[in-house]
């Protein structure tokens, strides 16, 4: 019979036990996080301070960028403790925290991505009426509605964990905390959690997908009826960075959250974990400044300011 005293810490599973594999690991980890935050705040300032990225794709794409911020920092800080210190133990409140927000920047994230699928198709299908479609108001109150819709699924998963007791065992298979992972460490049935999980997952996950992925089809269909092959060209351009970022994301959460947790796939989940909670963060920014020719020109003008007038800048 299990001991039904209640759990007050969670031990997180190291990603080595080898020393100079956790060194390689940290500095590399350290890198990988001081980009993100930097190249994410990079274009978070180039899209407010210079004029010509006040535009509805660059106002969302300012709010993935701090999501996308927000998003590592809520593991990567941690890990990078635990890989410096060897303490892979957090309390049970920190663990719950953890997963809170882990779930809430994930849920904001789908529902940026599905904003940006339908202001990429108003853009193309209907350019014309971008403007009036696409107003400032209007993309306004999508943004917020991202960011107030995202915690009803938190909410409610912190809310079914209420029912269970958590008396150990308190290993959890992966170095952050995730709901999956909180049920696994339950000694009460989390089957009801689980069938919520997968209700609550199902419902929301088919209507932010068909949101997400419905504007393509029609965006696509209108670029085949295009004549000119340069015209069709210059219309992929304009989605091919969004696009790529979308498929990345549903990927890896498609992985993590649906593919079952065998002792075969163990390892393969943590470095999807590590990819997903990490890389990709990095990622985005890249996909996105590669593409966009408006980023680059601005990164290239603020730099060519920053030469001619260095102790204004200073300053400044």
């Amino acid at each position: 019979m299990r001991n039904q005293t209640p759990i007050t810490s969670v031990l997180l599973m190291s990603l080595s036990e080898d020393q100079e594999t956790i060194h390689v690991l940290f500095i590399f980890f350290l890198l990988i996080y001081l980009m993100t935050v930097f190249s994410n705040f990079l274009i978070i300032l180039l899209v407010v301070t210079c004029a010509h990225l006040h535009t509805p794709m660059y106002f969302f794409l300012g709010n993935l960028a701090f999501l996308d911020m927000s998003y590592s920092s809520v593991t990567a800080p941690r890990m990078l403790f635990a890989l410096s210190a060897q303490h892979w133990s957090i309390t049970f409140s920190e663990c719950k925290a953890q997963m809170f927000l882990v779930t809430y920047f994930a849920s904001a994230e789908a529902f940026l991505l599905s904003s940006m699928s339908y202001d990429r198709y108003v853009a193309i299908c209907r350019p014309l009426h971008y403007s009036q479609v696409m107003s400032w108001g209007t993309c306004t109150q999508m943004v917020a509605m991202v960011w107030s819709s995202a915690f009803l699924t938190p909410t409610i998963f912190t809310s079914c964990l209420r029912r269970l007791t958590f008396c150990g065992p308190n290993f959890i298979w992966n170095f952050f905390c995730d709901l999956p992972h909180l049920f696994q460490i339950s000694c009460t049935d989390p089957t009801i959690n689980f069938l919520v999980l997968l209700i609550v997952g199902a419902v929301l996950s088919t209507i932010v997908f068909i949101a997400t992925f419905y504007p393509y089809v029609r965006l696509f269909r209108a670029v085949l009826r295009i004549g000119t092959s340069d015209g069709k060209s210059k219309a992929f351009s304009t989605c091919t960075s969004h696009l790529t970022v979308v498929l990345i994301f549903y990927a890896s959460v498609t992985f993590i959250y649906f593919v079952p947790d065998t002792s075969n796939l163990l390892t393969l989940n943590r470095v999807v974990s590590v990819i997903y909670t990490l890389i990709t963060p990095l990622l985005n920014p890249l996909i996105y400044s590669l593409r966009s020719k408006d980023l680059k020109a601005a990164l290239q003008r603020a730099l060519h300011i920053h030469r001619l007038h260095p102790d204004t800048a200073t300053r400044r």
